[in-house]
Protein backbone atom coordinates (compact mmCIF):
# COMPACT_ATOMS: atom_id res chain seq x y z
CA UNK A 1 0.00 0.00 0.00
CA UNK A 2 1.20 3.54 -0.80
CA UNK A 3 0.27 6.69 1.10
CA UNK A 4 -2.27 8.73 -0.89
CA UNK A 5 -0.17 11.92 -0.93
CA UNK A 6 2.87 9.96 -2.12
CA UNK A 7 0.78 8.33 -4.86
CA UNK A 8 -0.44 11.75 -6.07
CA UNK A 9 3.17 12.94 -6.20
CA UNK A 10 4.26 9.86 -8.18
CA UNK A 11 1.36 10.38 -10.61
CA UNK A 12 2.43 13.99 -11.26
CA UNK A 13 6.07 12.92 -11.72
CA UNK A 14 5.15 10.42 -14.44
CA UNK A 15 3.12 13.05 -16.28
CA UNK A 16 -0.39 11.94 -15.36
CA UNK A 17 -3.20 14.42 -14.89
CA UNK A 18 -3.22 13.77 -11.13
CA UNK A 19 -6.50 15.68 -10.74
CA UNK A 20 -8.06 14.89 -7.37
CA UNK A 21 -11.84 14.88 -7.13
CA UNK A 22 -14.12 13.37 -4.50
CA UNK A 23 -16.65 10.62 -5.19
CA UNK A 24 -19.80 10.43 -3.08
CA UNK A 25 -22.02 7.35 -3.13
CA UNK A 26 -25.46 8.20 -1.76
CA UNK A 27 -27.79 5.39 -0.74
CA UNK A 28 -31.42 5.51 0.39
CA UNK A 29 -32.27 5.07 4.05
CA UNK A 30 -35.91 6.14 4.01
CA UNK A 31 -38.77 5.30 1.66
CA UNK A 32 -39.06 6.44 -1.95
CA UNK A 33 -41.92 8.71 -0.84
CA UNK A 34 -39.59 10.42 1.67
CA UNK A 35 -36.96 10.80 -1.04
CA UNK A 36 -39.50 12.38 -3.42
CA UNK A 37 -40.44 14.93 -0.73
CA UNK A 38 -36.80 16.07 -0.35
CA UNK A 39 -35.95 15.85 -4.06
CA UNK A 40 -36.74 19.51 -4.95
CA UNK A 41 -34.43 20.79 -2.17
CA UNK A 42 -31.75 18.28 -3.19
CA UNK A 43 -31.88 19.38 -6.83
CA UNK A 44 -31.70 23.04 -5.82
CA UNK A 45 -28.65 22.29 -3.69
CA UNK A 46 -26.98 20.45 -6.56
CA UNK A 47 -27.69 23.35 -8.94
CA UNK A 48 -26.10 25.74 -6.43
CA UNK A 49 -23.03 23.51 -6.12
CA UNK A 50 -22.76 23.25 -9.91
CA UNK A 51 -23.02 27.03 -10.31
CA UNK A 52 -20.30 27.46 -7.68
CA UNK A 53 -18.01 25.09 -9.61
CA UNK A 54 -18.10 22.47 -6.85
CA UNK A 55 -20.28 19.78 -8.44
CA UNK A 56 -18.58 18.08 -11.37
CA UNK A 57 -21.03 15.23 -12.02
CA UNK A 58 -24.15 13.75 -10.41
CA UNK A 59 -26.86 11.25 -11.17
CA UNK A 60 -28.49 7.93 -10.34
CA UNK A 61 -26.92 4.54 -10.98
CA UNK A 62 -28.66 1.34 -12.04
CA UNK A 63 -28.46 -1.92 -10.15
CA UNK A 64 -25.63 -4.31 -11.07
CA UNK A 65 -27.71 -5.99 -13.77
CA UNK A 66 -28.34 -2.65 -15.46
CA UNK A 67 -32.05 -3.43 -15.55
CA UNK A 68 -33.45 -1.44 -12.62
CA UNK A 69 -33.08 1.89 -10.86
CA UNK A 70 -31.78 0.95 -7.42
CA UNK A 71 -32.12 4.35 -5.75
CA UNK A 72 -28.40 4.98 -5.35
CA UNK A 73 -26.72 8.12 -6.61
CA UNK A 74 -23.16 9.05 -7.52
CA UNK A 75 -21.80 12.57 -7.13
CA UNK A 76 -18.36 13.93 -7.93
CA UNK A 77 -17.17 17.07 -6.16
CA UNK A 78 -14.28 19.43 -6.66
CA UNK A 79 -12.92 20.29 -3.21
CA UNK A 80 -9.58 21.12 -1.63
CA UNK A 81 -9.70 18.35 0.95
CA UNK A 82 -11.58 15.23 1.93
CA UNK A 83 -12.99 17.11 4.92
CA UNK A 84 -14.31 19.87 2.64
CA UNK A 85 -15.91 17.29 0.33
CA UNK A 86 -17.50 15.57 3.32
CA UNK A 87 -18.94 18.90 4.48
CA UNK A 88 -20.44 19.54 1.04
CA UNK A 89 -22.06 16.10 1.09
CA UNK A 90 -23.30 16.54 4.67
CA UNK A 91 -25.10 19.77 3.68
CA UNK A 92 -27.06 18.09 0.88
CA UNK A 93 -30.72 18.08 2.06
CA UNK A 94 -30.92 14.34 1.36
CA UNK A 95 -28.15 13.75 3.89
CA UNK A 96 -29.12 16.51 6.33
CA UNK A 97 -32.56 14.94 6.73
CA UNK A 98 -31.07 11.44 6.97
CA UNK A 99 -33.19 10.41 3.99
CA UNK A 100 -29.99 9.07 2.44
CA UNK A 101 -26.59 8.12 3.83
CA UNK A 102 -23.31 8.59 2.00
CA UNK A 103 -19.68 7.66 1.72
CA UNK A 104 -17.01 9.93 0.26
CA UNK A 105 -13.60 8.99 -1.11
CA UNK A 106 -10.83 10.82 -2.94
CA UNK A 107 -10.47 9.89 -6.62
CA UNK A 108 -7.39 10.66 -8.66
CA UNK A 109 -8.00 11.12 -12.35
CA UNK A 110 -4.80 10.22 -14.16
CA UNK A 111 -6.00 9.70 -17.73
CA UNK A 112 -8.91 10.63 -19.93
CA UNK A 113 -11.12 13.63 -20.59
CA UNK A 114 -14.79 14.52 -20.61
CA UNK A 115 -16.54 15.44 -23.79
CA UNK A 116 -18.98 18.36 -23.46
CA UNK A 117 -22.68 17.52 -23.45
Amino acid sequence: MVAWEKYKELSRERGSLAMELFVVVSTPVKSSEDIKMILPEHLTYLAEQEAAGVLALAGPVADYSGADMCGEGLLVYRADTLAAAREIAENDPMHLTKTRKFTVRPWLINEGFLVGS
